[in-house]
């Protein structure tokens, strides 16, 4: 059940990132969903919680990807990312009646996650952040929200069909990512860079055999150059997109996690999705079940 939906996903994306990568860098950031703002928010937190805190200031700051069409992505021009997890954060700032342009999106890279909130530089981060028990021992990470599963992209005619291929060869993903510990684990010779464009374009001047990351955002890749690329091998991970916060304010996971939840149960998580990933006109998957905050 859970590789049917992570195809399903994979299948989404492929399509909505299609849609993106037609579009243009620099066209504006609106669309996405109508997400109604609690306009008594600040009564509904106990006094002394970063809930109420953000919901008194009006105020929050939101880490997300600004280069993963679909998922999180800002062009030149725009004025804020759009994707699915700028979305879900749209979503968690309307129930602290903080409405989506009162919203400041800090453009996140994955080595840069954990050290923007354990500073307090960002409030949340929703970035294509793979829940792990490393992480967790130095930062909150509420959810899943979503699922998909890891994947190699390569020049085609490459003699690299799946991650049985991979030993010895150097794969590219972002630094600070699990996508590379998990190809080291494989025998392959990592390398990160701080984009995944970084990365594509590694793979495109043959400077590295492939590039890894989640399935999702590969096809996306592909879909931009298929003259030159593909996406080969089944998924070899699951990848469980989580909520980051600060360790200091604890109380947050439980309202991440009955925010989201609240949206699942009235559609609202559904409509996100079939904003921005679900534009392909393929079925809405089904909300993956939430870890216990306990």
């Amino acid at each position: 059940m859970r590789l049917s939906r992570t195809l399903s996903t994979l299948t989404a994306a492929l399509f909505a990132v299609s849609l993106a990568s037609c579009g243009n860098a620099g066209s504006d950031g609106g669309g996405g969903v109508d997400v109604k703002v609690d306009d008594n928010a600040a009564s509904s937190f106990d006094d002394g919680t970063r809930m109420k805190d953000l919901a008194d200031s009006g105020k929050i700051t939101i880490g997300v990807k600004f280069d993963q069409p679909g998922i999180g992505f800002k062009g030149a021009t725009d004025d804020m990312p759009k994707g699915f997890d700028p979305e879900i954060g749209k979503i968690l700032a309307a129930s602290l009646g903080i409405k989506p342009e009162d919203i400041t999106w800090k453009e996140t890279i994955s080595d840069n996650r954990e050290p923007f909130l354990q500073k307090g530089e960002v409030d949340l981060v929703i970035a294509s952040y793979s829940i792990t028990p490393e992480r967790r021992k130095v930062v909150g990470q509420a959810g899943p929200y979503y699922v998909t599963g890891q994947q190699l992209l390569v020049k085609k005619g490459s003699d690299i069909k799946s991650v049985a291929d991979i030993k010895g060869k150097e794969v590219c993903s972002v630094t600070g990512s699990t996508s590379l510990d998990n190809v080291e684990a494989k025998g392959a010779k990592p390398r990160g860079f701080d984009t995944y464009s970084e990365c594509r374009d590694q793979v495109l001047n043959g400077s590295v055999d492939s590039m890894t990351t989640d399935g999702a955002i590969l096809l996306g890749y592909a879909a931009e150059d298929p003259e030159k690329l593909e996406v080969v091998g089944d998924p070899f991970s699951e990848e469980r997109y989580g909520v980051g916060y600060s360790k200091k304010y604890p109380e947050m996971c439980q309202w991440i996690t009955d925010t989201l939840k609240k949206a699942e149960d009235d559609g609202t998580w559904a409509k996100a999705f079939e904003a921005t990933l679900g534009k392909s006109g393929v079925d809405t998957p089904e909300p993956p079940e939430m870890d216990s905050c306990s």
